[in-house]
């Protein structure tokens, strides 16, 4: 007889059933079976409707229409694109294909090589097979040996094969089938190919390596998206569309921000002049609040010995993601993260609890080995500045330093025009270190502060760092599209691993806390992540160039230009004069695609009058201001960091955009 387990329902109920019973049975004990629900949350894993429960605990169902629903639907559509590309390049043999933010997924080894144009071809086929409607069904092997005879029976297995061949000898090794075509998967699916509907699109076509090893077989990968209603996908596709507009990589290039090189420097950006004054306007702007906070800069060298990282950890956890070089014979690494540093900056001296919280703050240069098939412009690559800081606090002083980590960040968030803000609190993940009593007082010290302060929060199981856990800061842009910036993370383990100790107010000697943050996170992404949200226009605080003077006529009115260019500089603003032969028509479009926020236009009546003719980067015209008054509008709105433009464009008929009038 089967062992019972319970299944602990949303509304508090219980429900028992025998170990094994699948997930359609179990929700039909729990008067929870319906037509949109797909399958069960167990336990934080998403299992489909033919999946058997072998563990208790929360029993949550999964319907169409959620995120856990979009999973379900985009594996089995990955499936049906796997069997669509079977039916018509019968020499391929599949690798994995995983369900990815937005969409999906397949890596295929086949002699066709994909293009384009072969999208529109397999759509096709899809629909076909959804037209079909073939019921979805699951089986399992009795073992690893059962389990790759199957395999080898109904396709090319050499990439399964080798899945199965590194499962655990107890591993359930399942399988779907539907129609013709049989694929090892652990799920979850749909329970018929007709459930996956229309709403689907392939999207591109990619090179890929098999486990992402550049000396293992090279791969075609097809990626595509799948939703649970048309209007959805052309929501999606439009947003994609806007997306590529914004690109960063795009945008960095035709706004002379940043390039990259990977012949010298793979994953590692390049600052142009441009981008490097958003990026140090970015820096004194956290120095500003930093100061104001009481916190002290560090900075600690670049290129550390391998002991240090055995000792903080790191080297157990993160080896596969630094680089190390050899001096004297001896291995260093190039530090990946500022932690160990700071830690000894803590070391150097004695310290009191009267200097405590100490709140070291690092612009460090870190760089990681990410995967090539990972990198992504400045969201994702090997170098990069993080805003680092290490908080040393009593245990006591914790939960208010958390409290106003969490303040510091909104703060910083809304001035920068981030508005959507969630927060996640990441616990402890399958690969730590550190005591079970560490991990749950750095848990419970984040739940509490954020519960004290009355933050909304979601749990994110398993997500922490391997050192501790961590409140991590999820942000929407522009476009609706999420990203995790900022990171508030509590180590118990690193005071000890440093031996890192105070005098207490008894003259004991104790152990601090640390509490790592970054606000920003990495200076790179965050701006790149920036580019895309402002669509490259910057706000005025933060433009590389906020006023560009354009004279009429550079023969007649370049003396007055200059007068200009002067004033804007003695009032600390980001100012040049295009002094060049071309037409001012082809000056002010030049100013326009670099996305200067402001043009001043200077002619004979404005050098008469002491005045500028100002415009706006959206073509708006803003009339004639004396020249003073247009000079301290711009630096007004620069020191209050207004994420719009401020000096208002004049009323045109039927929308019309009127040229500023400016006369030689």
């Amino acid at each position: 007889m089967a062992t019972e387990i319970a299944l602990k329902l949303a509304d508090g109920r219980e429900v028992r059933v025998p170990s094994g019973t699948l997930v359609a049975d179990a929700l039909r004990s729990a008067g929870l079976a319906s037509e949109d629900v797909l399958g069960a949350k167990v336990g934080g894993e998403i299992l489909d409707l033919q999946t058997p429960v072998r563990a208790a605990g929360p029993f949550l169902p999964v319907r169409a229409g959620t995120p856990e629903g979009l999973e379900i639907l985009r594996h089995s559509t990955a499936h049906v694109m796997a069997q669509a590309v079977a039916r018509l390049f019968p020499d391929v043999e599949f690798a994995i294909g995983p369900v990815i933010e937005d969409g999906f997924y397949y890596d295929f080894d086949t002699l066709h090589v994909f293009v384009p144009e072969d999208l529109p071809r397999i759509e096709a086929e899809m629909a076909k097979i959804v037209a079909e409607g073939q019921p979805i069904r699951r089986s399992e092997a009795s073992g690893k040996s059962e389990a790759i005879a199957t395999l080898t029976k109904t396709q090319k297995a050499k990439f399964k094969s080798e899945i199965v061949r590194e499962l655990p000898e107890d591993a359930a090794v399942s399988f779907y089938s539907q129609g013709e075509f049989t694929d090892l998967c652990r799920g979850p699916h749909l329970p018929s190919t007709a459930r996956v509907g229309k709403a689907f699109r392939l999207l591109s076509v990619a090179g890929a390596y098999w486990r992402a090893d550049q000396k293992r077989e090279q791969l075609q990968r097809l990626y595509g998206t799948a939703w649970f209603s048309e209007q959805d996908l052309a929501a999606y596709l439009k947003r994609r569309e806007e997306a590529e507009k914004r690109d960063h990589r795009k945008l960095g290039r035709e706004l002379e921000l940043v390039s990259f090189r990977p012949e010298v420097a793979p994953g590692m950006p390049f600052w142009h002049p441009r981008g490097t004054v958003i990026y140090n306007a970015l820096v004194s702007y956290v120095r500003e609040k930093l100061a104001a906070r009481d916190y002290v800069e560090i900075r600690t060298p670049h290129v550390l010995s391998s002991s240090l990282w055995h000792r903080s950890g790191h080297m157990s956890h993160y080896k596969d993601n630094m680089f190390f070089t050899t001096v004297d014979e001896n291995e260093y690494a190039v530090k990946p993260m500022n932690c160990p540093g700071s830690a000894l900056v803590y070391e150097a001296g004695l310290r009191s609890y009267r200097d405590l919280p100490l709140r070291l703050a690092e612009f460090g240069l870190c760089h990681r080995y990410e995967k090539s098939g990972v990198l992504a412009g400045l969201t994702r690559c090997r170098a990069f500045v993080q805003d680092d800081a290490h908080i040393y606090c009593a245990p006591e002083q914790l939960g208010d330093e958390i409290g106003a980590l969490v303040a510091l960040v909104r703060e910083v968030y809304a001035e920068v025009g981030f508005a959507n803000i969630r927060m996640d609190l990441s616990t402890r993940p399958p690969s730590s270190t550190g005591t079970d009593e560490m991990w749950r007082n750095a848990e419970g010290a984040l739940e509490s502060a954020l519960r004290r302060i009355g933050a909304e929060f979601r749990l994110a199981p398993g997500e922490g760092a391997f050192y501790g856990p961590k409140i991590d800061f999820q942000v929407s842009d522009a476009i609706g599209r999420s990203w995790q910036l900022a990171t508030i993370q509590v180590d118990f383990s690193l005071p000890k691993k440093f031996d890192l100790v105070y005098v207490a107010a008894d003259g004991v000697r104790k152990r601090p806390v640390v509490v790592h943050r970054a606000i920003l996170g990495s200076l790179e992404r965050f701006i790149g992540i920036l580019i895309e949200h402002f669509a490259g226009a910057f706000p005025t605080w933060l433009a590389p160039e906020q006023v560009r003077v354009i004279p009429v006529s550079e023969e007649k009115n370049a003396p007055y230009a200059r007068e200009v260019l002067a004033a804007c500089r003695a009032a600390g603003l980001r100012a040049s004069a295009d002094l060049g032969s071309e037409r001012m028509n082809q000056k002010i479009r030049s100013a326009q695609v670099l996305k200067v926020p402001y043009m001043f236009v200077v002619g004979g009546r404005e050098a008469e009058n002491r005045t500028v003719s100002v415009r706006r980067r959206d073509e708006g015209d803003c009339g004639a201001q004396p020249l003073a008054d247009a000079v301290q509008a711009v630096a007004a709105e620069t020191r209050s960091r207004s994420l719009a433009l401020t000096i208002p464009a004049q009323a045109t008929t039927a929308g019309a955009k009127k040229p500023a009038k400016a006369t030689t």
